[in-house]
This record gives structure tokens, C-alpha cells and sequence, in this order.
């Protein structure tokens, strides 16, 4: 018997409308009872916007308008209310980005965003398998791979672990990166990692889970962010504190260097 408050898993059966082909490296957010699904790989790059309603059991797609991106893989996906960022992932073989593009669900308009890059230092190169986590008025991306090639069929993988801060205001387009101080040790780099946002007494905190980098990681590390960003305005008034909460690396590391077309089969 199955106790109360438990969870329980539940396989949706009877959906109506055009259901997405199968596929893996795309990215889903929630918007209310609509769960959008963008992207991933299936015998190449697929580029299609898929909108699931969970109340009616339906899927549509939306007639969607503006800077349409191509499709991605590995990118990052963040929710902030009706906009919708994507940023990077990897756009076809060997080939990874690092362009910023924001869907508007309330029309379904895309829009491709020129972010002002960091008062000090480079803007976050082309990557794939980051994470990419909003709190308040900020997204925070970490990590990645890079390709070092300039061939996209010779690849030159190289694990990222740097840190960038992308600036959001509220009812605008205009966006810009930051690269925000912090202390402690870094996490090693990594690809594929997972990345969440808790917040607790007006204190956030950015967790950062696994990953692989030639091996498979199962560390877990914590950023102290402090006080909610929305609370300090623009800038930083305070440094961001790296620490590790535990460390355990699979024991046989892989032997091959990742490939750049695992999206694609």
C-alpha cells in the first residue's frame, strides 16, 4: 500500500496533437501547465519547438516568428516568467555556439540578444554540456566543453569550469555578462554536470552535481551567493565562495576523448 504524500511515477498515455520525434540532448522548461521543449539530436541537430499542455494532454506546435535559432543540442534552457533563454550548445558537428537567444511564449517570438560582454575579461566561448541556472535577475553558466579546433571535424575537446553571470533587466532585451569574483577552490572542469538554484532565508546558493571530464565525477560543490541578487542591484559587493560538500570519481576513467557527434546518432 502506497503511503500518503509519496511520490509515484506515472507513464502519460493517450496524448493527442503532433508528438516530437525521439530524441536526447534537448532541453525542456515549464511555463504554468505548458512544459516547452526545445532542440536535441535524432540523426542530426533537431531544430523543432514542441509545446506539451498537461492539463488538456495535448501537444502542439506554436507558429513561432522572429530570429529563429538553429536547432542545438547540450544548451542551456532557463524560464523567466514567459521569456525563454537558450544560450551555446552544440549546433552541428564538432561545432558548438555561443549566441544568446530569447523566445517570448506569450507570442512565440524569438528574438537573438547581443549581451554586452564582461567589464573584465573575454565573453563565455562556444560550448556545450553547461549548465545554465536563473535566480532572481541573473543566469549563472558554468562550465562546458569547448572545441579548441578550428576544424569542427578535428576535435580538440577542452573541459571548462570558468563562471560567467549574465545580467537580465526586467522588461528589456538589453542583457550583459559578468564574470563574478569568487574564493575557495573551483570545481574541476566539466561537461554534463547537473546545476541547481536553492535559496533559503534570502540566502542563495548554487549547486553543482557530477559531470564528466575523462571521468565520470560524482562531487558534489556549493557556491555561496549570498543574498538574493535582486536585492544588491547592478555589480557585486561581495566575492562568491567556492566549497565542497563530498568527492567520489568513478573508479575506470574513459578512454577515449568524448566525441562531438554522440548528439547526432
Amino acid at each position: 500500500m502506497q503511503k500518503r504524500g509519496t511520490p509515484r511515477w506515472k507513464r502519460v498515455l493517450g496524448w493527442t496533437g503532433p508528438v516530437p520525434r525521439p530524441r536526447h540532448g534537448h532541453r525542456a522548461v515549464s511555463i504554468k501547465e505548458l512544459m516547452v521543449v526545445f532542440g536535441g539530436g535524432n540523426e542530426g541537430i533537431v531544430d523543432e519547438l514542441h509545446v506539451y499542455n498537461t492539463a488538456t494532454n495535448q501537444w502542439f506546435i506554436p507558429a513561432v516568428r522572429g530570429d529563429i535559432p538553429p536547432g542545438c543540442a547540450a544548451y542551456g534552457f532557463v524560464c523567466d516568467g514567459t521569456r525563454l533563454l537558450v544560450f551555446g550548445g552544440m549546433v552541428e558537428y564538432g561545432k558548438y555556439s555561443n549566441e544568446l537567444y530569447e523566445l517570448q511564449a506569450s507570442r512565440w517570438e524569438w528574438k537573438r540578444l547581443k549581451a554586452k560582454p564582461p567589464k573584465k575579461g573575454p565573453p563565455p566561448c562556444p560550448r556545450l554540456g553547461h549548465s545554465f541556472s536563473l535566480i532572481g535577475s541573473r543566469c549563472f553558466l558554468f562550465g562546458g566543453l569547448a572545441n579548441d579546433s578550428e576544424d569542427p571535424k578535428n576535435n580538440i575537446p577542452r573541459y571548462l569550469n570558468d563562471l560567467y553571470c549574465l545580467e537580465l533587466r526586467p522588461g528589456s532585451t538589453v542583457v550583459s555578462w559578468e564574470i563574478p569574483p569568487t574564493s575557495g577552490p573551483a570545481p574541476p572542469p566539466r561537461e554534463s554536470h547537473t546545476a541547481v538554484m536553492a535559496s533559503r532565508g534570502g540566502v542563495s546558493r548554487l549547486i553543482i552535481y557530477g559531470g564528466m571530464n575523462g571521468c565520470r565525477l560524482g562531487d558534489l560543490w556549493v557556491l555561496d551567493i549570498g543574498e538574493a541578487p535582486q536585492s544588491r542591484g547592478p555589480g557585486w559587493s561581495r566575492t562568491l565562495t567556492w566549497f565542497q560538500m563530498f568527492r567520489m570519481c568513478a573508479a575506470s576513467c574513459l578512454s577515449v576523448s568524448p566525441s562531438p557527434d554522440w548528439f547526432l546518432s
